[in-house]
């Protein structure tokens, strides 16, 4: 099981069904400001739903697929980040991460992607780690920038949201570039 303490008050640990509840109870805390940028906001009606989306995770790492983790804050479950998938054979992976009300502005989310890009890049042995977050999204956008990837180009309509498309930023970080930023 993946775990990684940041400093005395925040550690990552995946996900497990024992977080259900308190998964729930922040996403539904912060679903009006979440909802702009997730979609899935809109599907998670009650613990049930977390509690698969826990057991999905749980797959995804059992099948070496990647981790989701929960960001802890002094004992509370502050947010989640994850790879989406890892791409085993071009040695790369994508993470997405978000953040409850509470715990925006605590520089937590730059903290655990610094985490998780290196768990990514020493720990995997993977080769690039990459974000995407929408363009109108500037608190998403300003961790990738704030930790050095490369803004590496746009994808236009990359995503349906709700009622319509939403271009991408894409940013890039390679391992050779992270060693270098080390």
């Amino acid at each position: 099981m993946f775990t990684h303490t940041i400093n005395e008050k925040t550690k990552l640990k995946m996900l497990d069904l024992r977080d259900a509840e308190h998964l729930f109870d922040l996403t539904i805390g912060s679903k009006e400001t979440l909802r702009e940028w997730l979609p899935f906001i809109d599907y998670t009606k009650s613990v049930a739903d977390t509690q698969n989306f826990i057991q999905s995770t749980m797959k995804q790492f059992s099948e070496n697929n990647g981790v989701q983790a929960g960001i802890w804050y002094d004992g509370s479950l502050a947010g989640v980040l994850g790879f989406h998938k890892i791409d085993l054979n071009n040695k790369s992976t994508s993470i997405g991460y978000w953040l409850g009300n509470d715990y925006v502005g605590l520089g937590l989310m730059t903290e655990s992607v610094k985490a998780f890009v290196e768990y990514a890049l020493n720990d995997l042995k993977l080769n690039r780690v990459e974000i995407r977050a929408a363009v109108e999204n500037k608190k998403s956008r300003a961790i990738p920038e704030r930790i050095g990837f490369t803004k590496e180009g746009t994808i236009r309509q990359a995503e349906w949201l709700y009622d319509h498309y939403v271009d991408h930023i894409v940013y890039g970080m390679l391992k050779k570039d992270w060693e270098e930023k080390s």
